[in-house]
C-alpha cells in the first residue's frame, strides 16, 4: 500500500459553487487529512466536491447558483467537471479520474448516506450490496459460451478416439492389401510370360490377337467402372442408414422436448419488461430520495443558509456567530428554503429522517423486484434455451431429410448406372467369346485369367488408397487432438475462474469482513461484545435457492456467557463501525486501493473521539489519501502529524 513517503506530491482542488461552498482551493497531501470545524463549514460538501472529480454524481449546486465546477490536480494531471442545473437535477460534463465510479459511490466515498455503510448498520441484505458492482448475466453468459465450445472439442476428441481405435485394424488391413496385391502382380508377371511363350508369329494371328487383347482391357475397364459404382452405391446405403439413425435419436430428443408456445414466451417478456420498469421506477425514486436527502443535509450545514433565530432577531442582537447560534440553541428554527416559512430545526430534520425511511422502503421494494426479476430471467433463459435447442433439431432433422431425399436420387442414378453397365460387360463378354477359336483357346485362356487378375489388383488399390487415405486421416486428427487437448484445458481453466467469480467474490468480501471486524473491535475495545461477523449460507441452504450473508452479533453476559443478538440492539457507534467496516470490506475485496486513490469519512459523531482516532489510524493503512470530515472536539484525539484544514 502506498504510504505518505511513498506519494510526495499532493492534490490540489479548485471548487466554485458546489454545495454551500461558493469558492475554494485546497491542497490534500498524501495520507491523513482532517477536515476539521463546527456544522455547516462545508466539510461533506468540500467531500462531496472530491466524489464529482471522481467522477460521481451524488452531488449538488449551490441554491442559489444555476452552473458550478470541480478541478482535480493529482500526479501531474488536472481532471475537470462542471455541473448545470437541469430541471430538478444536475448533468455533468467534463473529464472525471474514474470512468465508472459505481464501485467508488459504494465502497470508497463513505459519507452518512453511503449505501454499503447504510446496509450494514441497517442489517439489510449485505451479499447484494457486495454484488452489486458485478456483471452476474455476463458471467453466465460467458460460462454458456465456453460450455459450448468445450462440448464441440469433447465430441471431436470421442470422435477422434473412436477412430484411433479403429487405427491397428486398419493398418492390418492395410498391411495384407499390399501383400495380397503383391501375389496378385508375381501372379500376373508369370501369366504374362507364358502369354510371350504362346503367342504366334503369324500375321494373321497378330492380328486376332490384337483384337482380342483390345476387347479384354475394354472388359476389364467395363468391370472395374462397374465394381466402383457398385462400392458407391453401398457407401451411400452406409451413409443413409446412418443419417436414418441419427434421424431416430434426434426424433427421441425431441419427443422429450416440451412444447414451448410462443405466448408463454411472450408473457415471460412483458413480465420481464414490466418488472425492469419497477425496477427502474425503484431506481430513480430511490436516486431522487438521496439526492433530495443530500440536499437538505447540506442545506442544514451549509455556511449560507439562511437560518436565523426567532426570524433573525437573535442573530442580529446575540454577540456570537449564527452557526454557534444554531448550534446551541434549545428552540431553533431555520426559515424553510423550500416554502420560506419559518420552521423548528428539528421539523425539517424529522422530514429528512421520514425521507430515509420512505428510502429504505423502496430499496427494500427494489431488492424484492430484484430477486423476482432474476428468477424471471433465468425461467426465460431456460425456455429459450429449450426453444433453441428445439429450433436445432428441428433444422438438423430438416437437413437429414433434405439429404436422404438427395442421397436416394443418388442412389437411383447409380443403380441405372449399374444396369447399363451390366449390359455392357455382358455384351463385351459375348464379343470375346465370338473371338475364341481352337488356334487360339490356350492363349485366350491366359488372357482371360491375366485379364482378371488385373482387375483384381485394380480393385485391390483402390481399396489400398482408400484404407491409406483413412489412416493418414486418423493419424492427422490424433496429432491435432493433443491441440484439442490443451486447448479444452484452457476452457477448463476458464470455466472454472468465470464459475467460482462471485462465490470467490462473496468469500473474499466474507473473509475481509469478519478478519477486520475482529480486529477493530479488540482495538476499539467495545464491552460486552464477543464478536461480529458474517455466515455465508449458499443456495442449497436458503428457501430461494440465492446465496445470503447472515450478520451475527456475539454478546457476552457478565458472567462470561455468550449469546446471539440482532442488530437493532447494537448501539449507533457499534452500528456506524459495523457498517464503515463492511464498507471496508467491499473496498478491498473489489480492489479499489488500487484505481482509487480517495478514501472519504464523513458523520462519525455517534462513535467517540478516541474510537474515531483508532478507526482513522486503521483505515489510513488502505487508502492513499484518506480525507475525514471531524468536529474540533473529535479532531483533538487525532494524531497531531496528520493535515488538518480548518477553512473550506
Amino acid at each position: 500500500m502506498a504510504t505518505s513517503e511513498q506519494l510526495a506530491e499532493s492534490a490540489h482542488f479548485s471548487v466554485e459553487n458546489v454545495g454551500g461552498i461558493d469558492n475554494t482551493e485546497v491542497d490534500i497531501p498524501p495520507g491523513v487529512t482532517v477536515l476539521t470545524g463546527k456544522n455547516a463549514t462545508n466539510r461533506t460538501s468540500f467531500l462531496r466536491s472530491i466524489m464529482a472529480a471522481m467522477g460521481s454524481q451524488r452531488v449538488s449546486l449551490k441554491g442559489d447558483a444555476d452552473e458550478g465546477r470541480v478541478e482535480l490536480t493529482l500526479d501531474g494531471t488536472t481532471y475537470e467537471r462542471t455541473l448545470t442545473r437541469a430541471g430538478d437535477g444536475v448533468s455533468f460534463e467534463g473529464d472525471a479520474y474514474l470512468d465508472d465510479p459505481e464501485v467508488a459511490d459504494l465502497f470508497a466515498f463513505l459519507l452518512e448516506t453511503n449505501d454499503a455503510r447504510q446496509a450494514a448498520a441497517r442489517g439489510e441484505q449485505l451479499r447484494d450490496v457486495i454484488m452489486r458492482p458485478v456483471d452476474v448475466d455476463a458471467i453466465r453468459s460467458e460460462i454458456r459460451r465456453l460450455e459450448e465450445e468445450k462440448g464441440d472439442i469433447n465430441d471431436t476428441l470421442a470422435r477422434i478416439e473412436s477412430k484411433k481405435r479403429e487405427l491397428p485394424e486398419l493398418e492390418q488391413r492395410r498391411t495384407t492389401l499390399k501383400g495380397n496385391i503383391e501375389d496378385k502382380r508375381e501372379e500376373l508377371a508369370a501369366l504374362e510370360d507364358d502369354i510371350d511363350d504362346s503367342s504366334r508369329d503369324v500375321e494373321e494371328g497378330r492380328k486376332e490377337q490384337a483384337e482380342l487383347e483390345e476387347k479384354l482391357q475394354e472388359l476389364r475397364s467395363t468391370r472395374s467402372e462397374l465394381e466402383s459404382i457398385r462400392r458407391k452405391i453401398e457407401r451411400q446405403e452406409e451413409s443413409i442408414s446412418s443419417l436414418k439413425r441419427e434421424q431416430k435419436e434426434l426424433e427421441g430428443d425431441l419427443d422429450e422436448l416440451p412444447e414451448t408456445p410462443m405466448g408463454d414466451h411472450q408473457d415471460l417478456d412483458t413480465e420481464i419488461d414490466r418488472l425492469r420498469t419497477e425496477r427502474q421506477d425503484l431506481n430513480t425514486a430511490i436516486n431522487e430520495l438521496r439526492s433530495l436527502i443530500q440536499y437538505n443535509e447540506e442545506r442544514l450545514e451549509a455556511e449560507d443558509y439562511e437560518l436565523l433565530e426567532d426570524g433573525g432577531a437573535a442573530a442580529a442582537e446575540g454577540d456570537g456567530s449564527v452557526t454557534d447560534q444554531l448550534v446551541d440553541s434549545d428552540d431553533e428554527t431555520v426559515v424553510c428554503w423550500t416554502c420560506g416559512s419559518s420552521v423548528e430545526r428539528e421539523q425539517i430534520e424529522s422530514t429528512i429522517e421520514r425521507l430515509k425511511s420512505l428510502r429504505t422502503e423502496k430499496v427494500e421494494e427494489l431488492n424484492e423486484i430484484k430477486s423476482t426479476l432474476e428468477e424471471k430471467k433465468r425461467e426465460q433463459q431456460e425456455a429459450t434455451k429449450k426453444q433453441r435447442k428445439r429450433t436445432e433439431i428441428e433444422r438438423k432433422l430438416d437437413d437429414i431429410d433434405a439429404e436422404l431425399d438427395r442421397r436416394d436420387e443418388q442412389i437411383d442414378a447409380l443403380k441405372e448406372n449399374r444396369e447399363s453397365l451390366t449390359e455392357d460387360v455382358e455384351s463385351l463378354e459375348s464379343e470375346v467369346e465370338n473371338l475364341e477359336s481352337a488356334d487360339f483357346e490356350e492363349i485366350l485362356s491366359l488372357h482371360k485369367e491375366a485379364n482378371q487378375l488385373e482387375f483384381e489388383i485394380d480393385s485391390l488399390e483402390s481399396d489400398l488408397d482408400s484404407v491409406t487415405e483413412e489412416i493418414e486421416e486418423i493419424e492427422d486428427d490424433i496429432e491435432r487432438a493433443e491441440g484439442l487437448r490443451e486447448k479444452r484445458t484452457e476452457l477448463v481453466d476458464a470455466l472454472t475462474d468465470q464459475r467460482t467469480k462471485i462465490d470467490q467474490i462473496e468469500a473474499e468480501a466474507v473473509e475481509s469482513f469478519n478478519e477486520h471486524m475482529e480486529s477493530i473491535l479488540e482495538l476499539l475495545g467495545y464491552e460486552n461484545i464477543e464478536r461480529i461477523w458474517i455466515e455465508r449460507i449458499e443456495g442449497a441452504g436458503t428457501s430461494d435457492g440465492q446465496t445470503r450473508f447472515e450478520l451475527h452479533i456475539v454478546r457476552t453476559t457478565e458472567n462470561g456467557a455468550a449469546y446471539e443478538d440482532t442488530i437493532d440492539h447494537l448501539s449507533e457507534s457499534e452500528r456506524e463501525v459495523t457498517g464503515l467496516i463492511f464498507a471496508l470490506a467491499g473496498y478491498l475485496v473489489h480492489d479499489l486501493h488500487e484505481s482509487v486513490p480517495f478514501m472519504l469519512l464523513d458523520s462519525l459523531e455517534a462513535i467517540d473521539s478516541d474510537r474515531i482516532a483508532a478507526l482513522v489510524e486503521y483505515f489510513a493503512d488502505y487508502a492513499d489519501f484518506l480525507v475525514v470530515a471531524l468536529l474540533p472536539e473529535d479532531a483533538q484525539a487525532l494524531d497531531d502529524d496528520f493535515t488538518r484544514v480548518t477553512s473550506i
